[in-house]
C-alpha cells in the first residue's frame, strides 16, 4: 500500500509527463498562431511560452475542459490582447513568414502579399481572419476563442474581407486605369 505522499508524487509526475507531451505536440501550432497575430517571431515565441506557462499552472482545469488545444489557443489570444492593454505596441509584420509557417511553401511574392494584407487589419480583425481562414475554425469556435458572439465574428470577418478586397483591388485599378468594362478606354 502506497502512502498519500507517494500517490501525490506519482499523480504529479504523470500529469507533468502528460503536459510535456501536449506542449511538445502543440508548440509549433501555437507559435504559428501567435506569429500570425503579432508578425514577429520573438513575440510569437514569448506569447506561446506565456500561454503554456499559464496552462501548466492550471493543467488539471485545462485537461478537464475537454479541449486543451482550444483552451491554450484562447490563452495565446488573450496574452496577445494583454500586450495592447499594458501599453501601446507598434506592430510591424515582417517578411519571414516561411520560417515559421507550416504546410504549404509560398514564394516571396505570396508571403509579402499576405503580410501586407494582414498589416492593413486591426488586431481583432486579424485574429478573426487567422482563426477562421488560416486555422480553419468554425464561426462558433472562433467566437469562443475570442470570447465574443458569433455575430461579432461574422461582422469582423466581413469587414476584414472587405478591407482585404479593397486593398487587393487598389493596385489592379492603378495598373488597369485605361481598361473599362468590355475593353479599353
Amino acid at each position: 500500500m502506497r502512502s498519500a505522499l507517494a500517490e501525490e508524487v506519482a499523480v504529479g509526475t504523470r500529469s507533468d509527463e502528460e503536459f510535456d507531451a501536449f506542449m511538445r505536440g502543440r508548440w509549433p501550432a501555437m507559435v504559428r498562431l501567435a506569429y500570425a497575430l503579432t508578425g514577429d517571431v520573438g513575440h510569437a515565441e514569448d506569447l506561446a511560452q506565456a500561454a503554456f506557462a499559464r496552462a501548466y499552472a492550471s493543467w488539471g482545469r485545462v485537461r478537464r475542459a475537454g479541449d486543451p488545444d482550444a483552451y491554450v489557443r484562447r490563452i495565446v489570444i488573450n496574452e496577445n490582447r494583454g500586450r495592447f492593454r499594458k501599453h501601446r505596441v507598434a506592430e510591424e509584420l515582417r517578411g519571414d513568414l516561411a520560417d515559421t509557417a507550416g504546410g504549404q511553401q509560398q514564394g516571396p511574392e505570396e508571403q509579402q502579399a499576405l503580410l501586407d494584407a494582414l498589416r492593413c487589419l486591426g488586431p481583432r480583425q486579424r485574429a478573426v481572419v487567422v482563426l477562421r481562414y488560416w486555422l480553419d475554425l468554425s464561426e462558433t469556435e472562433t467566437a469562443a476563442a475570442l470570447n465574443c458572439s458569433v455575430g461579432t465574428v461574422k461582422s469582423q470577418a466581413s469587414r476584414a474581407l472587405a478591407t482585404l478586397r479593397k486593398n487587393a483591388a487598389a493596385p489592379e485599378r492603378a495598373r488597369g486605369a485605361d481598361i473599362v468594362e468590355g475593353g479599353l478606354r
